[in-house]
């Protein structure tokens, strides 16, 4: 900004100013980075330059006792030179400083051009100067660069002359002008106490690895009229806008890095390998039955994903061997669910058909409106009544906006378009109960769940188990380094819970039995490697002898721990029954993926403890204290997770809880 005074009187001052500034550039640019870093110098030294822009108001005419024109002056302006040597103190740690500037203070002007009663132009200028003294508070209030000063100012003058010329009347050719007058003003104050606020922004041109640190300044100040008048006559006086820059040095304290003790986190590392003696699993699972049609964005149709027969196909077609036909993998993703699901609307005209007292309302959702929702729930009806003869009063459909139960919620700003799609459905609801769960009545209560059969490869509790208690809170994740007795290394993770699991498959290969050398790997929050290791025996599961077990899965609605109380009383009342005596209980809670990871995990886990306490209430209130349960959560983790998470039915059925009921051995 110290650039305008190029057009001043005092430019030759500015070029000094501003080489002044280059040079301070030239030694940033030559000095060599050191590794010995300092502190911002709390002592500065420099000097201040800048342009003074005056402005004259009130009255003039009596220049001193020899002289008083003959029409008063009254308003002027002009631009002078400020510079100053300064010194500022930084008080460690603070907001705060102090500063003091003393020096030159120029307050030149020209007043504006008056003419005399003899019509004669009149024209008055002064250099007016002082020796300024100028201390200030200052406060950083954003602790960067910026900052903001202000304080008194103690002015004693040094020059108070003043130049005046008269002019001829231009009417009178042949006048000849008065010379010029060059005077001291009279009754000029000698010392003048006024005040200025200011506000500047300090730039570093030195680098944190210097001790000598350099620091350019821009800064603007403003010094109000009042306190400001030069004279003890009359009503002139002066107010200032300050424009300049100032150039400050000082010597940084070398910042001692006292290195600190590193503390090794303790992290209790086990691994359980399973000795999977041979045995074969029958499950007979109760695969629950959402409720729900979901539809595409555009489209009212039922998307062709779904089952849909023809009148041919409706008399083969049986609930009970919808499985038949799936495929029979129940590992991983479970496509043969997936089959099942997709045959809802069939499962539900052969049931509407085997109880022709039944009825439903089918509830079509769309964030379009009701129309559109209707239009979706009239698609469905349509289907039942003309594939499987439904009668069509026995069928009632409603449109609205959003679900009953939405996903979508006020105050939920991310990953919109997976919560909409999920809203954008049909609900079947029925006070039937041959259509619903056991013991369930209601338009909310859910659909009666679908018993199928199959042999299940590699149960979870057949996988080995690797426990670093204590990483959530010590590692930002930790990894698996195993070494079979070839010397061959596998790596497995990153992980940043504190179990993770491996099928026997997944570590052996081709071989059914090994031993390895497990090393786990933690990496701390600060980048420090932990290491702790352990060896192993691990035995593939092989399918040799009958088990026979059950499984039975509960959904849950979007972003929710507690199960609804329906699929309380049915835990209670239908699953708690069902588990043998001695037996085992292994719970898994699973999320879709919307939202953060580290908050599904947590909601995964909340959901398996609370079908855990409601099995263990179930099992006090009858007296018994056999039974062992086995919880784990799985998040979003799409490696373990039962379904896909492309379709809104699929995040639908991942926000579950699986519940396997094992016989003891």
């Amino acid at each position: 900004m110290g650039l305008c005074l190029a057009q001043s009187p005092y430019n030759p001052n500015m070029k000094k100013i501003l080489f002044i500034v280059l040079i301070a550039l030239g030694f940033q640019m030559s000095s060599l980075a050191q590794e010995t870093q300092y502190e911002k110098p709390t002592w500065l030294f420099g000097v201040a330059a800048g342009a003074n822009f005056n402005f004259y108001r009130g009255t003039t005419q009596r220049l001193n006792k020899n002289l008083t024109v003959p029409t008063a002056f009254h308003d002027g302006d002009g631009i002078g030179l400020f510079a100053a040597p300064l010194v500022e103190y930084h008080f460690p740690d603070s907001v705060w400083g102090i500063m003091l500037q003393t020096g030159y203070d120029n307050r030149q002007g020209d007043w504006d051009p008056v003419t005399s009663p003899c019509n004669c132009p009149m024209d008055l200028s002064t250099d007016l100067s002082y020796i300024t003294v100028e201390p200030s508070l200052r406060i950083a209030p954003f602790k960067n660069g910026l900052y903001i000063y202000g304080g008194p100012r103690l002015a004693f003058n040094l020059d108070k002359s003043f130049t005046y010329e008269k002019g001829t009347n231009p009417d009178i050719p042949s006048q000849i002008a008065d010379p010029a007058v060059n005077e001291d003003f009279g009754d000029i104050e000698s010392t003048i106490i006024s005040m200025q606020i200011g506000a500047g922004f300090d730039i570093p041109l030195s680098s944190n690895t210097q001790k000598t640190q350099f620091v350019l300044s821009p800064f603007v100040s403003f010094q109000p009229y009042f306190g400001q008048n030069p004279r003890a006559t009359e009503s002139w006086n002066i107010t200032t806008v300050r424009v300049g820059a100032a150039l400050k040095f000082g010597h940084g304290r070398k910042i001692v890095v006292e290195e600190a003790e590193v503390v090794v986190p303790i992290v209790g590392f086990t691994v359980n390998s399973p000795e999977n003696i041979p045995g074969e699993r029958l499950v007979t699972e109760t695969f629950p039955l959402r409720n729900y049609v979901f539809f595409e964005k555009e489209s009212t149709e039922i998307p062709s994903r779904y089952v849909l027969l023809n009148k041919d196909e409706v008399k083969d077609f049986k609930e009970d061997q919808v499985e038949v036909n799936t495929p029979k993998d129940l590992s991983g993703r479970s496509k043969r669910e997936m089959r099942i699901y997709y045959n809802v609307l069939n499962i539900l005209g052969d049931r509407m058909e085997k109880n022709p007292s039944s009825t439903i309302t089918l509830v079509g959702s769309s964030e379009k409106g009701p129309e559109d929702g209707t239009l979706m729930a009239e698609s469905a009806k349509k289907y039942l009544v003309d594939i499987f003869g439904i009668d069509a009063t026995r069928i009632a459909v409603e449109g609205r906006k959003e679900p009953k139960i939405p996903s979508l919620k006020s105050g939920v700003t991310r990953e919109l378009d997976l919560l909409l799609e999920g809203d954008r459905r049909v609900s079947i609801e029925s006070n039937s109960p041959e259509l619903l769960m056991e013991f369930q009545t209601g338009p909310n209560a859910p659909l009666k769940p679908v018993q199928i059969n199959g042999i299940q490869e590699a149960p979870i509790e057949s996988y080995v188990t690797f426990k670093a208690e204590g990483a959530q809170e010590a590692f930002s994740s930790w990894k698996l380094e195993l070494t079979d007795e070839n010397g061959m290394v596998e790596n497995f993770g990153p992980y940043t819970e504190e179990e993770a699991r491996l099928p026997g498959k997944t570590i052996l290969g081709t071989n059914t039995e090994g031993d390895y050398k497990v090393k786990m790997v933690g990496t701390t929050k600060d980048g420090g490697i932990v290491t702790e290791e352990s060896n192993i025996n691990v035995v593939l599961w092989t399918p040799s002898e009958l088990e026979e077990g059950m499984r039975f899965s509960i959904l849950y609605e979007f972003d929710d721990s507690k199960a609804i109380a329906m699929y309380e009383k049915y835990l209670t009342q239908i699953v708690a029954p069902k588990i043998p005596e001695n037996g085992k209980v292994i719970i898994h809670g699973y999320t879709d993926v919307i939202g953060e990871t580290d908050y599904n995990q947590k909601l995964s886990l909340a959901r398996a403890n609370d079908v855990k306490t409601i099995l263990e209430n179930a099992l006090s209130n009858e007296n018994r204290s056999d039974v062992t349960f086995d919880v784990h959560g799985s998040g979003e983790d799409e490696s373990a997770a039962p379904f896909g998470n492309k379709l809104p039915e699929e995040r639908a059925y991942n926000r579950t809880v699986v519940i396997d009921l094992i016989p003891a051995n």
